[in-house]
């Protein structure tokens, strides 16, 4: 069963539904950028660059885009480029430097809900405009451990089902410290939630 949704939630697998998914998200967000102006500087916080090349944004004419992460890693195609930085505070960057702040599927991996407001601050100093996506909290299935209903397990149990299996895109915690670190390194959010992040943001909610 774990190969199943393993299969289905590989968004780099051509064809799975999560990479339909992610590919209908990027249309949207295509879609917003088609009255901006060229040329266009992107910042991606926590991005790779697999995935705009995925997106077929390696080569975009007239787009720049600058990838955040805690490391800096080589890059490929020369309208990119990564930078090493805190996605809470995005040092080094200047106010209003970037047209967009992007990030896709990171807010959830940043910290506490006082860490993801500090994300969300510190995207909406960098850019005028926001993207953002995340998983929905109440989605049955966890969509990192790929365990139905884990992220509502009081977290004992959470650590308990590390210590034991493999679990979506983690391998077995050996020990009872990864164990908890791992069980903490999520926090999805609600759909109330989003909407105190960003009050005055339009939310799209994904059907399937």
């Amino acid at each position: 069963m774990g190969g199943i949704f393993n299969r289905l939630a590989d968004n780099e697998r051509r064809g799975s539904l999560a990479n339909r998914l992610r590919r209908r998200r990027f249309a949207l967000f295509t879609q917003l950028l088609g009255g901006l102006p060229r040329p266009l500087r992107i910042v991606d916080v926590g991005g790779t660059e697999n995935y705009w090349e995925q997106m077929g944004f390696a080569h975009e004419e007239g787009v720049s885009i600058v990838l955040v992460n805690l490391r800096e890693h080589k890059v490929r195609h020369g309208n990119m480029q990564s930078i090493a930085g805190d996605a809470r505070i995005l040092q080094g960057i200047d106010d209003n430097s970037f047209h967009i702040a992007f990030s896709n599927s990171v807010i959830e991996h940043v910290g506490d809900f006082a860490d993801q407001q500090r994300m969300v601050n510190a995207m909406r100093r960098v850019a005028p405009r926001i993207y953002l996506q995340t998983p929905n909290r109440y989605f049955p299935l966890e969509p990192h451990f790929l365990f139905p209903f884990f992220q509502f397990l009081p977290l004992r149990a959470r650590v308990w089902l590390l210590m034991r299996f493999k679990l979506g895109w983690y391998l077995r915690q050996r020990n009872l410290k990864d164990a908890i670190k791992t069980a903490k390194s999520v926090r999805l959010l609600s759909y109330n939630e989003l909407r105190i992040l960003f009050p005055m943001a339009r939310i799209y909610r994904e059907r399937f």
